[in-house]
Protein backbone atom coordinates (compact mmCIF):
# COMPACT_ATOMS: atom_id res chain seq x y z
CA UNK A 1 0.00 0.00 0.00
CA UNK A 2 1.03 3.56 -0.66
CA UNK A 3 -0.54 6.90 0.23
CA UNK A 4 -1.59 9.24 -2.56
CA UNK A 5 -3.17 12.69 -2.51
CA UNK A 6 -5.28 13.06 -5.64
CA UNK A 7 -6.59 16.30 -7.12
CA UNK A 8 -10.07 15.29 -8.22
CA UNK A 9 -12.88 17.57 -9.42
CA UNK A 10 -11.28 20.65 -7.89
CA UNK A 11 -10.60 19.11 -4.46
CA UNK A 12 -8.08 16.83 -2.84
CA UNK A 13 -8.68 13.26 -1.71
CA UNK A 14 -6.25 11.02 0.16
CA UNK A 15 -6.19 7.32 -0.62
CA UNK A 16 -4.07 4.39 0.45
CA UNK A 17 -3.86 1.76 -2.31
CA UNK A 18 -1.20 -0.28 -4.12
CA UNK A 19 0.63 1.93 -6.69
CA UNK A 20 -0.42 -0.28 -9.60
CA UNK A 21 -4.15 0.04 -8.83
CA UNK A 22 -6.00 1.36 -11.88
CA UNK A 23 -7.39 4.86 -11.41
CA UNK A 24 -10.83 3.51 -12.34
CA UNK A 25 -11.00 1.30 -9.24
CA UNK A 26 -9.76 4.08 -6.97
CA UNK A 27 -12.49 6.36 -8.32
CA UNK A 28 -15.29 3.78 -8.12
CA UNK A 29 -14.41 1.62 -5.12
CA UNK A 30 -12.35 3.88 -2.87
CA UNK A 31 -13.87 7.30 -3.58
CA UNK A 32 -17.39 6.17 -4.57
CA UNK A 33 -17.32 8.26 -7.77
CA UNK A 34 -19.32 5.70 -9.74
CA UNK A 35 -20.11 7.81 -12.82
CA UNK A 36 -16.98 6.48 -14.49
CA UNK A 37 -17.82 3.04 -15.87
CA UNK A 38 -15.92 -0.22 -16.31
CA UNK A 39 -16.18 -1.49 -19.86
CA UNK A 40 -13.37 -3.63 -21.19
CA UNK A 41 -10.57 -3.17 -18.66
CA UNK A 42 -8.01 -2.77 -21.45
CA UNK A 43 -8.47 0.89 -22.46
CA UNK A 44 -10.20 -0.03 -25.71
CA UNK A 45 -13.87 0.92 -25.31
CA UNK A 46 -13.77 4.38 -23.68
CA UNK A 47 -16.43 3.78 -20.98
CA UNK A 48 -13.89 4.66 -18.27
CA UNK A 49 -12.73 7.97 -19.79
CA UNK A 50 -11.85 10.79 -17.41
CA UNK A 51 -9.82 13.97 -17.91
CA UNK A 52 -6.22 13.97 -16.77
CA UNK A 53 -4.84 17.50 -17.02
CA UNK A 54 -7.69 18.19 -19.48
CA UNK A 55 -6.95 15.27 -21.81
CA UNK A 56 -9.29 12.34 -22.28
CA UNK A 57 -7.66 9.38 -20.51
CA UNK A 58 -8.70 5.75 -20.04
CA UNK A 59 -8.81 5.27 -16.28
CA UNK A 60 -8.94 1.45 -16.43
CA UNK A 61 -5.40 1.28 -17.80
CA UNK A 62 -3.89 4.21 -15.89
CA UNK A 63 -2.17 3.21 -12.64
CA UNK A 64 -2.77 5.51 -9.68
CA UNK A 65 1.00 6.07 -9.44
CA UNK A 66 0.90 7.96 -12.78
CA UNK A 67 -1.70 10.54 -11.69
CA UNK A 68 0.00 11.89 -8.59
CA UNK A 69 -0.02 15.70 -8.69
CA UNK A 70 -2.22 15.87 -11.80
CA UNK A 71 -5.72 17.29 -12.10
CA UNK A 72 -8.37 14.61 -12.59
CA UNK A 73 -11.92 15.40 -13.68
CA UNK A 74 -14.69 12.82 -13.67
CA UNK A 75 -18.24 13.15 -14.98
CA UNK A 76 -19.25 14.23 -11.47
CA UNK A 77 -16.91 17.25 -11.74
CA UNK A 78 -17.59 18.22 -15.35
CA UNK A 79 -19.98 21.01 -14.38
CA UNK A 80 -20.04 22.95 -11.15
CA UNK A 81 -23.63 24.20 -11.58
CA UNK A 82 -25.88 21.50 -12.91
CA UNK A 83 -25.59 20.01 -16.36
CA UNK A 84 -22.68 20.72 -18.69
CA UNK A 85 -23.60 21.94 -22.20
CA UNK A 86 -22.79 18.46 -23.53
CA UNK A 87 -25.10 16.78 -21.03
CA UNK A 88 -27.87 19.16 -22.06
CA UNK A 89 -27.20 18.44 -25.74
CA UNK A 90 -27.18 14.68 -25.03
CA UNK A 91 -30.68 15.02 -23.57
CA UNK A 92 -31.93 17.27 -26.39
CA UNK A 93 -30.64 14.86 -29.06
CA UNK A 94 -31.90 11.80 -27.16
CA UNK A 95 -28.48 10.19 -27.45
CA UNK A 96 -28.57 7.40 -24.86
CA UNK A 97 -30.25 4.09 -25.39
CA UNK A 98 -28.73 1.71 -22.85
CA UNK A 99 -26.60 4.65 -21.65
CA UNK A 100 -23.64 2.62 -20.44
CA UNK A 101 -21.01 4.28 -22.66
CA UNK A 102 -22.36 7.79 -22.29
CA UNK A 103 -20.10 8.95 -19.46
CA UNK A 104 -17.00 8.11 -21.49
CA UNK A 105 -18.52 9.59 -24.64
CA UNK A 106 -19.34 12.87 -22.87
CA UNK A 107 -15.90 13.10 -21.23
CA UNK A 108 -14.16 12.51 -24.58
CA UNK A 109 -16.40 15.08 -26.29
CA UNK A 110 -15.74 17.62 -23.51
CA UNK A 111 -11.97 17.24 -23.99
CA UNK A 112 -12.48 17.75 -27.73
CA UNK A 113 -14.57 20.91 -27.27
CA UNK A 114 -12.09 22.35 -24.77
CA UNK A 115 -9.38 22.16 -27.45
CA UNK A 116 -11.55 22.63 -30.56
CA UNK A 117 -14.64 24.70 -29.69
CA UNK A 118 -16.31 24.22 -33.09
CA UNK A 119 -15.13 20.89 -34.50
CA UNK A 120 -15.85 19.61 -37.99
CA UNK A 121 -17.40 16.19 -38.55
CA UNK A 122 -13.93 14.78 -39.29
CA UNK A 123 -12.51 16.24 -36.08
CA UNK A 124 -15.37 14.71 -34.11
CA UNK A 125 -14.84 11.34 -35.76
CA UNK A 126 -11.10 11.39 -34.98
CA UNK A 127 -11.63 12.46 -31.36
CA UNK A 128 -14.44 10.01 -30.67
CA UNK A 129 -12.79 7.06 -32.45
CA UNK A 130 -12.28 4.32 -29.88
CA UNK A 131 -15.34 5.21 -27.80
CA UNK A 132 -17.61 2.29 -28.50
CA UNK A 133 -21.41 2.45 -28.38
CA UNK A 134 -23.00 -0.96 -28.62
CA UNK A 135 -26.35 0.70 -29.42
CA UNK A 136 -24.87 2.56 -32.42
CA UNK A 137 -25.94 6.10 -31.51
CA UNK A 138 -22.91 7.64 -33.22
CA UNK A 139 -24.90 10.05 -35.42
CA UNK A 140 -26.84 11.35 -32.41
CA UNK A 141 -23.54 11.77 -30.55
CA UNK A 142 -22.18 13.84 -33.46
CA UNK A 143 -25.33 16.02 -33.48
CA UNK A 144 -25.09 16.51 -29.72
CA UNK A 145 -21.46 17.62 -29.97
CA UNK A 146 -22.38 20.12 -32.68
CA UNK A 147 -25.33 21.33 -30.56
CA UNK A 148 -23.11 21.84 -27.53
CA UNK A 149 -20.50 23.62 -29.66
CA UNK A 150 -23.16 25.99 -31.04
CA UNK A 151 -24.70 26.50 -27.60
CA UNK A 152 -28.34 27.21 -26.94
CA UNK A 153 -27.56 30.94 -26.90
CA UNK A 154 -25.20 30.82 -29.86
CA UNK A 155 -22.06 31.42 -27.80
CA UNK A 156 -20.81 27.84 -27.80
CA UNK A 157 -19.57 25.68 -24.99
CA UNK A 158 -16.68 28.02 -24.20
CA UNK A 159 -18.68 31.25 -24.62
CA UNK A 160 -16.89 32.20 -27.85
CA UNK A 161 -19.70 32.51 -30.33
CA UNK A 162 -19.77 31.44 -33.94
CA UNK A 163 -21.44 28.70 -35.88
CA UNK A 164 -20.49 25.07 -35.81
Amino acid sequence: MADFTLRINGGEKKVSVPPDTPLLWVLRDTLQLTGTKFGCGAGLCGACTVHLEGSATRSCSTPISQVKGKNITTIEGLSANGLHALQQAWIAEEVPQCGYCQTGQIMTAAALLAKTPHPSDDEITRAMNGNLCRCGTYERIRRAIHRAAAGANGTGVNGRGGAR
